[in-house]
């Protein structure tokens, strides 16, 4: 008889529910996305409702549920931070405190977690076991990776106490070997940057990693001397007299202003040079330490393999030089790295210990199904939609007829809504909730950033590619199938470079290879790869396109305007798809044409009421 576990992560950021089936992964998903909260921290009872439905359950099918921390002990480094931090930090004092004391207070999470529960009214609730964050952050990295043993590195802001864990994973056991702990933190320090560069913390750290080859590293001597000491096996210290963070919800002060030559950015505000260069320095001192890092965990376990979660895994930049340093033969990065991942972690902790089988590793494949884990709608309900609202569609019988359609309008330079299969879990589209362009148009870069996801025009954007073809595109020493390593663009694919004397924001404007749309500016681009086995309808769609165009790439960025999660529902999709300029929406076996959509309007401002990021 299967076994199903419950794993729930939330409180703070990103709550997210998963549901483990005898140890593998069957079902997971953001509240976020139910919600239309980004970063919805509430209790995920929409993402709990969805696993259970996914499988036809009730919490009486559930032998366990697993929440990703230990609030009691959060709630000692809570007061430790505090008190360590007096009479300085008494208005913060104020501000946190009643948070954590009372009935409701995060110090009796669990308590609330089974009265949320119950409230949902879906059969009694089992018992709750809890599990330490960096637990399930490194049990998210291990145990569904395609790895019998692997060294397994958690990177992130903060858990309990930890910041940074190695562990070694072997089999179904994971052993801890090290850790830093608060308030010595690697993202906090990233977070700080984020933060004095003008950008939202636990949001804007995706900017700063996309601004920095923008700049140089000029600052990057300074930091190393004043904010953090590095060590040669990756361990540091930091001076913590220019962080803000202990005394109150600020992450810098007048110190760290000082340092950096004047007051923090302010949000929205104009970028200079300070910030290209800002971002760039702290971009390469994080890279040295997860480097750094890296050698250790290799030397520490003998292992030839990597998996990674938290935070700063999903740094890209920093993911793609480890993949490129050649220190494992392999790495494997959970695709849901942050804070909703640890829900999944938790769940496979819990489930692993009670005996569950890693099946999927005898076969060299992950257990997360291309990380496709969220609600499908099927034809039925979508044309159930459509018809309710009245909505001009046609209909193809076949996904080849479809696809076709989409590929000439693809090779017209149209964008293209995506929305097809089970929405993925984690923070990036991976071809079922995607906006689509050709990465060949050099215009596409910026208008996709302006007037569809209406972001700074300095993002970049993204390029999925058929597994089979990446190294004719990219220099990749291995596939990326979660979009979590960043490679060169390949030298076949370059065009020569031309010295334009460009800096800043001009780089924009310099073109840099035949696919300038997913180029950024330093000739890099955070590559997916996709096979036939994850993603059948997304891969025969670049097969398609690569047979109309002769390039198998396309840009492929997250369904969604800035500020917004990405779509879940067709009601989301077209809402979206009418909201900007996308051209088309490819919804399950249904193509909408915008110019036959009629007029769209809101009673209010819809941008006035998402925050933005």
């Amino acid at each position: 008889m299967s076994e199903l576990i419950l794993g729930i992560s939330a409180s703070y950021h990103d709550s997210a529910a998963a549901l483990v089936r005898d140890g593998a992964p069957v079902a997971a998903a953001q509240e976020e996305r139910f919600s239309r909260k980004r970063h919805d921290p509430s209790f995920p009872a929409r993402a709990v409702r969805y696993c259970l439905d996914e499988l036809g359950a009730s919490l009486r099918d559930v032998s366990a549920v697993a929440y990703y921390e230990d609030p009691q002990l959060k709630f000692r480094r809570v007061l430790a931070t505090l008190a360590g931090a007096a009479p300085m930090n008494l208005p913060s004092f104020r501000e946190t405190l009643p948070n954590w004391l009372g009935s409701d207070g995060k110090r009796r999470a669990i308590q609330g977690l089974r009265r949320d529960l119950e409230a949902l009214d879906l059969g009694p609730v089992p018992d709750i076991a809890v599990r330490r964050h960096h637990e399930s952050h490194a049990a998210s990295a291990f145990f569904p990776s395609p790895f019998r043993s692997a060294a397994v590195l958690c990177v992130d802001g903060v858990g309990e106490w930890a910041t940074t864990t190695l562990w070694h994973g072997r089999e179904s056991a994971l052993e801890p070997l090290a850790e830093i702990r608060f308030p010595h933190s690697l993202g906090l320090l990233y977070s700080a940057f984020t933060y004095f560069c003008g950008f939202k913390v636990d949001s804007g750290e995706y900017k700063l990693m996309g601004l920095a080859p923008y700049g140089k590293p000029r600052y990057a001597d300074l930091i190393r001397e004043r904010l953090i000491d590095i060590k040669p096996d990756g361990s540091f210290h930091m001076d913590m007299r220019y962080f803000a963070y202990l005394r109150g919800r600020t992450m810098t002060g007048p110190a760290f202003e000082k340092l950096f030559g004047g007051p923090r950015r302010t949000a929205e505000g104009p970028l200079t040079e300070r910030e290209f260069d800002l971002a760039a320095s702290v971009q390469s001192v994080t890279e040295e330490v997860m480097l750094r890092l890296a050698h250790t965990a290799r030397e520490r376990t003998g292992e030839s393999t990597l998996c990674m979660a938290g935070g700063v895994a999903l740094n890209c930049v920093a993911n793609g030089k480890i993949v490129d340093s050649g220190i494992f033969d392999e790495v494997w990065i959970q695709p849901a790295a942050g804070d909703a991942g640890g829900a999944l972690g938790a769940a496979l902790a819990v489930a692993t210990d009670r005996g569950a089988p890693r099946d999927h590793v005898g076969d060299r494949r992950d257990a997360m199904s291309g990380s496709l884990l969220g609600p499908a709608y099927g034809d039925e309900e979508i044309a159930e939609f459509l018809r309710g609202r009245g909505i001009p569609h046609h209909h193809h019988p076949d996904r080849a007829g479809l696809v076709g359609d989409v590929v000439t309008a693809l090779a017209d330079g149209r964008i293209v809504g995506w929305f097809q299969g089970r929405m993925e879990f984690g923070p990036r589209a991976l071809g079922a909730r995607s906006i689509l362009g050709d990465p060949r148009d050099p215009e596409m870069q910026s208008s996709m950033n302006l007037k569809t996801k209406f972001r700074e025009s300095f993002r970049p954007f993204a390029p999925a590619v058929p597994a089979e073809d990446a190294k004719d595109w990219f220099d990749l020493r291995q596939d990326s199938p979660y979009m979590l390593v960043v490679a060169q663009v390949a030298e076949a694919q370059r065009l020569p470079a031309a010295d334009t004397g460009a800096t800043g924001m001009d780089l924009l404007r310099v073109r840099r290879s035949t696919i300038p749309a997913v180029t950024h500016v330093d000739g890099s681009a955070r590559v997916q790869t996709v096979t036939a086995e994850s993603s059948p309808a997304f891969h025969e769609l670049l097969t398609a396109f690569k047979a109309r165009t002769g390039c198998p790439v396309l840009v492929n960025t997250s369904f969604n305007v800035r500020g917004e999660p990405i779509v879940n529902s067709p009601q989301d999709a077209y809402t979206c798809f009418m909201r900007t300029n996308v051209d088309m929406l490819a919804l399950g076996n249904f193509l909408l044409y915008k110019d036959e959509q009629p007029a769209w309007s809101e009673e209010s401002d819809w941008r006035a009421e998402i925050p933005l990021d």
